[in-house]
C-alpha cells in the first residue's frame, strides 16, 4: 500500500500528500505569543517604573502620604520607602526600555529585577495593600515572560 512517484522512495500515501506545512516563523525566533509576552512584559516594567518613581516622590515629599495598616515586622519610614521606591522604579523603567529595544542585558537585568520588585511590594504591603497584590502579580507576570521566550539567534 505504498505510493512513489518518479524520483521519490516509496512511502505511505499519506506521508507525501498530507503533510502538515512547516511553521512560518524563522526558527529560533519564537512564536508571536513568546515575543508579544516579552514585549508585554517590556511595557509592564516601563509602566511600573514610572508608577514606582512617582511613589517614590510622594513618599519623599510627603511622609504621611499612605496610611500603615497595624505593625508590621518591615517598618520603614515612609521617607525610606521613597527613596526605595524611586531607586527601584528608575531601575524597572529603564530595564523595560531596555527590553523593548531589545538589549540582550535586559532579559536577565528584568528578571532579577522583577524578582526585587515582588519581595519591595510584599514589604510595602501594609502601605498599600491592593497596589501591592497587583504589583505582586506584575512582577510574577514578567519572571514567567522572560524566562520562558526562546534566546534570539545569535545571542547568549
Amino acid at each position: 500500500m505504498s505510493q512513489s512517484t518518479p524520483g521519490q522512495e516509496p512511502g505511505p500515501a499519506w506521508s507525501a500528500d498530507h503533510r502538515t506545512p512547516p511553521p512560518t516563523t524563522p526558527s529560533g525566533s519564537g512564536g508571536g505569543w513568546a515575543t508579544g509576552g516579552m514585549m508585554f512584559a517590556g511595557v509592564l516594567m516601563l509602566v511600573s517604573g514610572i508608577l514606582g518613581i512617582l511613589n517614590g516622590i510622594a513618599g519623599i515629599a510627603k511622609d504621611d502620604v499612605y496610611g500603615r495598616i497595624g505593625d508590621y515586622t518591615y517598618s520603614f519610614n515612609l521617607t525610606a520607602w521613597g527613596w526605595i521606591h524611586l531607586v527601584i522604579g528608575i531601575l524597572v523603567a529603564l530595564t523595560g526600555v531596555g527590553l523593548l529595544k531589545g538589549a540582550d542585558w535586559a532579559r536577565g537585568a528584568g528578571i532579577g529585577l522583577a524578582a526585587l520588585y515582588i519581595v519591595e511590594y510584599f514589604m510595602f504591603l501594609p502601605y498599600a495593600p491592593v497596589w501591592s497584590l497587583i504589583s505582586i502579580g506584575i512582577g510574577v507576570f514578567v519572571i514567567w515572560s522572560l524566562a520562558t521566550a526562546p534566546l534570539r539567534s545569535g545571542s547568549r
